[in-house]
């Protein structure tokens, strides 16, 4: 765990950083007023849709295809990014559905419960429902810090950083979730990418899986005969 904290600090120190950062802007602020600040500078429609898109990296599909690449460079690492991303995305499922289900997105609180108009970006479909926490944000944020975690070019752990909290950003800005919804599940994909990476890389009983799926097929082929 020391070696683990050492070879990655600065990132670690930075999430933490902007973690008490927005806690401290959530403890002291209405979360319908931190919504209205963010949401009265979606004003660019190139932006807006710049985020329209951007907002998919945080998809179960983006992750399933990364492990899919994956395959083909290191079980292992496949391995890694999946776990991470099933065990997050499973946690804030069982969040979203059985226990905050009436917690509802901004969209539908501002409608129903404000005089205030959102400004909302073209061709997005808005839910409703489902709000706390953020699918979106867990999985980003799981993903694209595995990824951080298992490069030394500290070029890309600064891509990979900037792109989860672009990804988790992204459903704010389109008014898809609070800011307390990315903020908590940004906290539950970090927590499982560290999890599973301890488990991985901190283990020698999964570094004969540090091998192609070709090379891993093949194995399990003369294994057999």
């Amino acid at each position: 765990m020391k070696h683990f904290v050492k070879q990655h600090f600065i990132y670690i120190a930075l999430y933490l950083l902007l973690f008490i950062v927005l806690g401290y802007v959530l403890l002291n602020n209405d979360k319908f007023d931190i919504h209205r600040w963010i949401n009265k500078h979606v004003t660019n429609d190139a932006i807006g849709v710049l985020f329209s898109y951007l907002t998919h990296i945080g998809d179960g599909v983006f992750a399933i295809v990364l492990v899919i690449v994956l395959l083909f460079f290191s079980v292992r690492n496949a391995m890694y990014v999946l776990l991470s991303y099933v065990g997050a995305s499973l946690m804030t499922t069982i969040l979203k559905n059985l226990v905050y289900s009436d917690y509802y997105r901004p969209y539908f609180m501002f409608k129903y419960y404000t005089s205030d108009k959102l400004n909302l970006v073209d061709d997005v479909e808005i839910l409703s429902k489902f709000s706390f926490p953020s699918g979106h944000a867990t999985s980003a944020f799981a993903v694209f810090f595995c990824l951080l975690f298992m490069t030394k070019n500290h070029f890309l752990k600064l891509l990979y950083f900037a792109m989860a909290c672009v990804a988790a950003f992204s459903r704010t800005y389109l008014s898809q979730h609070w800011l307390v919804d990315i903020y908590v599940g940004s906290l539950i994909g970090v927590s499982f990418s560290v999890l599973m990476y301890l488990w991985f890389f901190s283990n020698i009983k999964w570094a004969h899986l540090n091998i192609t799926l070709q090379q891993f097929l093949a194995q399990r082929k003369s294994n057999r005969v």
